[in-house]
């Protein structure tokens, strides 16, 4: 069977809110345009999470009437509170006038992002966009000069040995005049194509998170509508920065997370089990004790800053969002930075199709995406490079006292995946046993992720080097896979007498958090068949 092409003037690589941003204002700047989306995941949706505290301003430019009925924004944010949690099951409140400036909410929104992408889906349908959920991009198609001239979505119906089954479809070839690139983190083909076309030259090290979210029923009496708590301190010690939130948004929900920075030293280190010690502080586990989980899910976050933003244009084609990194790490938000660098995006692809004569940088370096990225520069360096106790204090500082006006721009030069220390320098972890009332171990965890690949496929996750996680990494970092993925995917285990190495794959949340870790680079992430993967509700 061929593969069949098709042709449009504008493909989009990814339904998170920078693709359907960029999507929907070509619409609007031009609706002769084609365009046509490409979404990985099962539908619109369903492989998005995000905290989410929400700033509506640039939603309101994309859609200037539409917003003020937009279903998702309903809870204000009405009290923003912050605490320093401490081992003794103490918290202390931070003062409000201590709190950056960048983490107090007025104004902003609890969401679900996933359900917020859903509707501007149906905008984006409504303007006359193509949209393609269960297709992912499997590659990026090239003509002789090197240009980016469309992608090709990967076949379907493969079994794990290569051979097409009864099933077997060919993939398709989206052929166009320019393809915008938005996966979110560490994209699969963004990371391709930063390296390829160059895009991080002058740049430092993209540097990354992994954010646990959960949400939870409660009783009326443990809810707050619009009431935002975030953390600082326990269970992440002053070698692991990061902090915890809880939001409560509408039907008696809150959403419950951990972010943990993946810059952290010592092998032995369990994002996923820190995340189940969080909820047990007391500050926390006042909300959640009476209540029920009901979803989770985990992603990466790419928290680099402008220092780490690449170059979003090339010869073909844009990379927006957090694929290129434009969350401000600062705020802990990104979702109405994707809005805006999908916006100028699509106000750029609009000038090249019209042949006017326009500068990305120029556009860029002139909206309010910029500066705001500018403003946060050194957030996140400065807590890499000084820890979380110096690096806190310079950032209240800068922000506080003096405004973001510092001629002073912090690089962190080192990659989060040459951190780790060897097992034999790191202190051991023993974490405790699961309750199942507050923690829970992972497999309970991926149920209520939803998460289902079609099990006779080739493994998507790539190894470069079969050897190396039990000739190298077992021996010199105790295999760390086995911790830092937060789905179980990587496991060693004993068969015949001897270790083995397994992965599974059907576990996979999408996370990316592999990729970016993996102390050797062993590791690469490739989209699974069609609609593999979580099925996020209310994310």
């Amino acid at each position: 069977m061929e593969r069949e092409s098709i042709e449009y003037d504008v493909v989009v690589v990814g339904g998170g809110p920078s693709g359907l941003a960029s999507a929907c204002r070509l619409k609007q700047l031009n609706p002769n345009l084609s365009v046509c989306l490409l979404e990985k995941g099962s539908e619109i949706g369903s492989h998005i999470i995000s905290g989410a505290v929400f700033e509506p301003e640039t939603l309101f430019d994309l859609f200037p009437e539409e917003a003020k009925n937009c279903p998702t924004l309903k809870t204000s944010v009405v009290k923003d509170d912050l605490y320093w949690l401490t081992n003794n099951n103490k918290s202390i409140k931070v003062p409000s006038w201590m709190m950056p400036k960048s983490l107090h909410n007025k104004g902003n929104y609890i969401i679900s992002l996933g359900e917020l992408c859903q509707w501007i889906a149906e905008r984006a349908m409504d303007l006359g966009v193509d949209i393609f959920p269960g297709f992912p991009a499997q590659d990026y198609i090239t003509d002789k000069s090197g240009r980016v001239t469309g992608i090709a979505t990967g076949d379907m119906g493969i079994d794990k040995e290569g051979n097409q089954k009864g099933t077997y479809t060919p993939g398709m070839d989206i052929l166009a005049k320019q393809t915008i690139f938005a996966e979110g983190a560490r994209g699969h083909l963004g990371k391709k194509l930063i390296k390829e076309f160059n895009l991080d030259e002058g740049k430092t090290p993209q540097h990354f998170a992994i954010g646990f979210k959960e949400i939870w029923e409660v009783d009326n009496n443990k809810h707050s509508p619009g009431d935002v708590v975030h953390t600082m301190g326990w269970p992440l010690t002053g070698e692991t920065s990061g902090g915890g939130f809880l939001y409560h948004f509408d039907n008696n929900r809150i959403a419950v997370g951990l972010i943990v920075d993946l810059n952290y030293s010592n092998t032995h280190h369990s994002p996923f089990q820190e995340f189940q010690q969080y909820k047990q502080h007391p500050a926390i586990k006042q909300y959640l004790e009476s209540g029920k989980r009901v979803s989770y899910g985990a992603r990466a976050i790419t928290k680099g800053g402008i220092n780490s933003l690449v170059k979003m244009e090339f010869n073909g084609g844009m990379i927006i969002g957090c694929d290129a990194g434009t969350l401000n790490p600062s705020k802990i938000k990104g979702s109405h930075c994707a809005l805006q660098s999908g916006m100028l995006a699509a106000e750029y692809v609009n000038k090249l199709l019209a042949e006017e004569i326009c500068d990305f940088d120029d556009l860029f370096k002139n909206s309010g995406l910029y500066k705001e990225l500018y403003a946060s520069r050194n957030f996140s360096s400065a807590m890499h490079k000084f820890g979380f106790y110096i690096g806190a204090a310079y950032n209240f500082i800068e922000s506080n006292i003096f405004r973001n006006t510092l001629p002073i721009t912090i690089k962190d030069e080192k990659r989060d995946c040459d951190s780790l220390k060897p097992s034999k320098s790191s202190k051991l972890k023993i974490y405790p046993v699961p309750d199942n009332k507050l923690s829970f171990d992972i497999t309970s965890s991926l149920f209520l992720s939803g998460t289902n690949h079609e099990e006779d496929q080739p493994v998507h996750l790539k190894l470069t080097d079969a050897d190396i996680p039990l000739n190298y990494n077992k021996p010199t970092y105790d295999e760390p896979a086995q911790r830092y993925c937060p789905a179980g995917v990587y496991e060693i285990l004993e068969k015949e007498g001897e270790d083995y190495f397994q992965i599974n794959a059907q576990n996979c949340l999408h996370c990316k958090t592999c990729d970016i870790k993996d102390p050797s680079q062993n590791i690469n992430w490739t989209p699974p068949e069609g609609g593999g993967g979580p099925n996020y509700v209310g994310m």
